[in-house]
């Protein structure tokens, strides 16, 4: 593989895991809104990765791209509070069944590989600027 395109693998790499902190941040920003039906209320959303094998030009280059968002399937929490203003006939409400904890977890991964990745392309430009240092 040509050092250069350690910038492409690298760089899809960062851009499948901003993916993946925004979905976090939604996530979270959503983690204790209520609805009144099971219906509608937020689910937690995760991203689907794939890896690419080659790029378009035929050549081995790897990387990673988005494939899509999907929402879990786990149930909403139902909880009886009927003096809230969001609650159902019967009293409910239900609550996203997003696990902070879990989150925090995913967080703090999809951190540590984008700051991977930037070392990976730190580290590759600082070769080849060694290589052209070579040839003065």
């Amino acid at each position: 593989m040509p050092l250069s395109q350690i910038f492409d693998v690298s760089g899809s790499a960062m851009m499948a895991q901003t993916v993946r902190l925004n979905a976090i941040s939604s996530n979270l920003a959503n983690a204790e809104t209520a609805s009144g039906s099971a219906e509608t209320v937020y689910r937690s959303r995760q991203p689907v990765f794939s890896t690419i094998l080659e790029n378009e030009r035929g050549s081995a280059a790897g990387g990673v791209k988005v494939l899509g968002i999907v929402e879990s399937s786990t149930p909403a929490k139902q909880l009886y509070s009927p003096g809230h203003p969001m609650a159902n006939e019967e009293g409910y409400i239900f609550m996203p069944n997003v696990n902070a904890v879990e989150e925090m977890a995913n967080m703090i991964s999809a951190s540590r590989s984008f700051q991977s990745n930037v070392e990976v392309m730190n580290t590759a430009k600082q070769l080849m600027m060694q290589t052209l240092r070579i040839g003065q």
